[in-house]
């Protein structure tokens, strides 16, 4: 499958709209995908090697009917071959299946998610409604919130 570069006989078009999103358009399409949120720059390559665009084009430089074959990925990235690590709703607790998530919808489920482990109080809820830090760092110096508390110096 040959990528065709495409940048003499096109028009440009400085901001593209993809997925219902603005993307600049003198970014590469990997990292204007990647400006999407929910999509992140390993994503952007896979979804530009399955619709058969050349990564290294600007994507200002796509066509409609490439763009829709972009937005046609973002529905089914399953259909395309795109494996299920790349997603970024793995093992989905309503269906079981990965997803992809993007733009509003991705942050709305996030915040569900977090919220749910809020009620259901589990160790990563409980962190959550603490405001503590979640993933086992450790927290002895570092996140801090509130007043700093000065330490008095011992006159000589």
């Amino acid at each position: 499958m040959g990528f065709d570069v495409g940048l003499s006989s096109r028009e440009y078009k400085p901001i593209i709209r993809i997925a219902g999103h603005d993307v600049d358009g003198s970014l590469k399409v990997p990292y204007g995908l990647a400006s999407i949120r929910g999509i992140g720059v390993r994503l952007g390559y896979a979804i530009a090697h399955v619709a058969g665009i050349n990564p290294d084009r600007r994507i200002g430089f796509l066509t409609e009917d490439e763009v829709k074959r972009v937005e046609d990925v973002f529905r089914r990235p399953w259909d395309y071959g795109i494996r299920g690590f790349l997603l970024n709703r793995q093992r989905a607790p309503e269906n079981g299946r990965d997803e992809l998530l993007i733009g509003g919808e991705w942050e709305l489920r996030q915040r569900m998610d977090i919220e749910f482990m809020k009620e259901i109080r589990c160790w990563k809820g409980i962190r959550h409604a603490l405001g503590l830090k979640v993933r086992g760092q450790k927290t002895r110096t570092t996140g801090r919130k509130g007043r700093t508390v000065g330490v008095v110096r011992r006159k000589k």
